[in-house]
């Protein structure tokens, strides 16, 4: 998967293709809260907690925690 900013839909639609999309931003939400050095992580590096975006950074850090959606 390549690492670059995503709408947080559109990343969380990766990981859960089968939800509509405010459903999978709210899915992709919690399981970054229940993982909360992952959280604390994002926060230090996020601008705004009301940004729409995730950076790449921030990318990064989901898929390193969290892994890749596909599975790779």
């Amino acid at each position: 998967m390549k690492t670059k900013a995503y709408s947080k839909a559109e990343l969380a639609m990766l990981y859960f293709p089968d939800c509509d999309p405010h459903v999978a931003r709210v899915r992709m939400s919690s399981w970054i809260r229940r993982c909360t050095e992952l959280q604390k992580r994002i926060e230090a590096c996020r601008s705004s907690k009301f940004a729409k975006y995730y950076t790449a950074k921030e990318v990064a850090l989901i898929l390193e925690y969290l892994g890749s959606p596909d599975g790779t």
